[in-house]
């Protein structure tokens, strides 16, 4: 048996990162911690039926720095899914197939996630 001479993994030596490869990695991502972070809502959401006090000690967490960090993660990570998904949506109807349209839906998922993002926090009064 000839020894195997090369990563056992060529997937992470072989191949170059690309933004459409990063794109799908981040796309499933925020896709679990869209999910994680309808635990917070249901937590927010119980606090505010269990009474004022409660509800208090949650939203003392949400509007301390770590709270604020979280929601704005799953700001950018609501953004995110609702673009891709809708790139992801045209490519079921079969457009956007070229590979110069990967790359301009690609960077326009991206430009608008981040456009969207920092618009929804400054509107709601700071970043």
């Amino acid at each position: 048996m000839a020894s195997v001479k090369g990563p056992l993994s060529p997937h992470l030596s072989v191949y170059k990162w690309q933004i459409t490869m990063v794109l799908s990695i981040t796309h499933r991502a925020t896709g679990v911690f869209l999910s994680l972070g309808l635990l917070l809502l249901c937590c927010w959401l119980m606090a505010l039926a269990s009474g004022p006090q409660a509800f208090t000690s949650v939203s003392q967490h949400l509007n301390a720095w770590y709270g604020q960090s979280l929601l704005m993660l799953f700001t950018f990570s609501l953004y995110f899914h609702l673009c891709n998904g809708i790139r992801h949506l045209f490519w079921d109807i079969g457009s956007g197939f070229e590979i110069k349209s990967y790359y301009l839906s690609g960077h326009a998922v991206v430009f608008v996630t981040i456009i969207l993002t920092m618009s929804t926090w400054l509107l709601r009064g700071g970043m």
